[in-house]
């Protein structure tokens, strides 16, 4: 599952009709029209049909409704994801997404790997290519994947535009190509009837004939049975449902109506939903035509079956097989060498430009995240250090799995399905939320329906194939610990947003406080003593006199999770004292030394006076990390002398 840069509020040129669009979404989701048949048949055997259209059934009434509903809530691109983080809040949001992230992260890397290592099967088996030898197929495959990777790395470092035209003529010409090698398979299939009355005979001569090992053993029998094993099944085919969290991430791309806005744009909502749906429709019937005329045509000993032995020249190319001609069934025109190569090229085009959108899916997705959260080094926002670091990544991957599309298989399902599940799980809260009365009425039960049937078809991909746990589990690992030391690193930068202010009033009192001096900022708390006590003993400990004007400061944490700060101001001024009352803020000393350099500016730099605290240095100092206050005053001071070199106009820390 790969996604296509987008801003949260793109400008109005840069959107597209729905359709051009969608075409984005289709480098993705078509591609794996390059594989998925393979892999279905090679899990499933000739039951491989049966499980597929369990998966079409998921697909049009599991995952459309899903992420139809994901898109009337995330319109501005931000997807499932985007959804968690704004229903959750503090640290369990925030290691929700990087969890998610890692997830994510797995997803996009094995499109690529596999993606590429795909195109290198169609390129070395088809039948011009000069350098063909059976004994060095798989050096040859992990040298052409490699090289497509570095390749892909050059072209990003390069430049990357003109994204929409380029997949447009692409996915057109894949899908003309596949209509036509799928038209003249069941076209030929319906001419002659006997080759699936020799499929069903198979289906119901037992599953010694199915070619899969390891059918589970089931008290029932007959269709039924079959039909519970289909089920079973169904996971390993989840490669099928690869394309839905592009069609959301393209949102801000999509062009809406007239009278959309910023705030409730229903065009856009609408025409993507169209999106979703056409592109539903498409691959449906492209797996269905696709598993049919496999299972059908193409000898099981060049599919690579389980439990049939064989060249397996069919394995990761079943479609371009047939395009080639080279099932002993199907024959003649227009299929063949030269309509074979033409088919080729249009498959590594499409798989190399998936491969494109998921290099543009990473670069965009790290820098809206972790480098907002103070989770990511300030060169994580650059393209070019970011695609040389993918690249190395990609190379690795590739090296440790030696570029077999098979083994990269179940590490891509577990991507797609745990991003798939995330979304479920984020319409559930949504609905749930927004829901009143009776804990039952609450319940999205058709929603939990969808959720329960991704959150077994994740788990049984986990189950049978682990590969991607480990890997999303190396992905997850590596941002948490880049995460800490990054976060640990960054905790002194000067990161105060733009101020918003309560009200007018607010605003035209803080612009008085800017050319007013007031020398002495204090820091007060609400609820441990009042200000009438407070001024008494901070003139009495601190020595300053009734005509010293004092500006009290109170300041209320928010999401202390969060890095940036865009703190809300509201000013008071009661008895004639001022009060300057701060919100929604993740770090109270960040918050003091931002608003003191401000008041600095214009006149003399106010001195901040605070009282002594008992904290020890440890406790401060991880309560400052955490959770955005304790030794306040040192880190006041930190901040103050990084923010502002020159001493003069450094705030001055008195401590009393």
């Amino acid at each position: 599952m790969t996604t296509i840069p987008t801003s949260s509020q793109p400008a109005r040129g840069h959107q597209t009709f729905w359709l051009w669009a969608m075409c984005l979404t289709g480098v993705d989701y078509f591609s794996t029209l390059g594989y998925q048949p393979s892999i279905a048949h090679n899990a499933a055997g000739l039951l491989a049909p049966m499980a597929t259209l369990i998966l079409v059934l998921v697909t049009l009434f599991g995952a459309y409704p899903i992420y139809s509903y994901v898109a009337s809530r995330s319109f501005h691109g931000l997807g499932s994801i985007g959804m968690l983080e704004k229903l959750l809040h503090g640290w369990l949001a925030k290691v929700l997404v990087i969890t998610l992230l890692g997830f994510a992260a797995t997803d996009f890397v094995i499109t690529k790997t596999l993606s590429a290592a795909d195109a290198a099967e169609h390129i070395i088996h088809n039948p011009y290519w000069p350098f063909h030898s059976q004994a060095d197929d798989d050096a040859q495959r992990l040298y052409i994947t490699m090289g497509l990777l570095v390749l892909l790395g050059g072209f990003f470092l390069k430049g990357f535009k003109e994204v929409i035209g380029v997949a447009v003529v692409i996915v057109g010409i894949y899908l003309v190509m596949n209509f036509i090698v799928l038209g003249v398979s069941i076209s030929f299939l319906v001419a002659n009837p006997g080759f699936f009355d020799a499929w069903l005979e198979k289906i119901l001569a037992g599953k010694e004939h199915w070619h899969v090992t390891h059918v589970p053993e089931l008290p029932i029998s007959g269709w039924l049975g079959i039909l519970a094993i289909s089920l079973l099944m169904f996971p390993k085919l989840a490669l099928g449902l690869s394309g839905f969290e592009t069609g959301v991430a393209i949102m801000g791309l999509i062009r809406g109506k007239p009278g959309d806005t910023h705030e409730n744009p229903k065009g856009r909502i609408a025409n993507t939903k169209k999106l979703l749906l056409t592109a539903a429709i498409i691959m449906s019937l492209c797996l269905v035509g696709s598993s049919l005329a496999v299972s059908l045509l193409i000898p099981p000993e060049d599919l690579g079956m389980e439990g049939a032995p064989g060249e397996f020249k069919a394995k990761d190319r079943a479609i371009a097989y047939l395009a080639h001609g080279e099932s002993p069934h199907l024959k003649g025109f227009p299929l063949g060498p030269v309509f074979g190569t033409l088919y080729d090229a249009s498959t590594v085009a499409i798989l190399w430009f998936a491969g494109a959108s998921a290099m543009a899916a990473l670069i965009n997705l790290v820098p809206q995240y972790l480098p907002r959260y103070g989770m990511g080094p300030e060169w994580s926002r650059a393209v070019r250090p970011m695609v040389v670091f993918f690249t190395l990544v990609n190379l690795l991957v590739t090296y440790i799995f030696k570029a077999d599309v098979d083994d990269q298989a179940g590490a891509y399902a577990t991507g797609v399905l745990v991003l798939i599940l995330s979304a479920c799980i984020a319409c559930m809260i949504e609905i749930f939320k927004s829901r009143k009365g009776m804990l039952l009425l609450r319940i999205p039960w058709y929603f939990l329906g969808i959720t329960l049937v991704f959150a077994y078809t994740t788990v049984a991909v986990m189950i049978e194939k682990p590969d991607g746990i480990k890997i999303a589990g190396c992905f997850i690992g590596v941002i948490f610990l880049a995460s800490v030391v990054s976060r640990f690193f960054r905790s002194t930068e000067m990161r105060m947003g733009s101020l918003e202010f309560a009200n007018e009033e607010s605003r035209f009192l803080w612009e008085s406080l800017l050319v007013t001096e007031f020398p002495v900022l204090v820091p007060h708390r609400p609820g441990h003593r009042g200000l009438i006590s407070k001024e008494e003993i901070i003139r009495r400990d601190h020595r300053l006199s009734p005509d010293i004007p004092i500006l009290f400061l109170e300041v209320q944490r928010g999401d202390t999770s969060d890095f940036l700060l865009n703190p809300l101001v509201e000013i008071k001024q009661e008895e004639g004292r001022f009060i300057l009352k701060v919100s929604r803020c993740a770090s109270i000393a960040h918050v003091i030394a931002g608003l003191s350099l401000e008041l600095g500016k214009s006149g003399k730099p106010p001195e901040i006076h605070f009282g002594w605290s008992a904290e020890s240095p440890m406790a401060a100092n991880l309560g400052f990390l955490l959770f955005g206050e304790g030794n306040v005053p040192w880190m006041v001071r930190e901040l103050i002398s990084k923010a502002q070199p020159n001493p003069e106009k450094q705030p001055r820390i008195i401590i009393g």
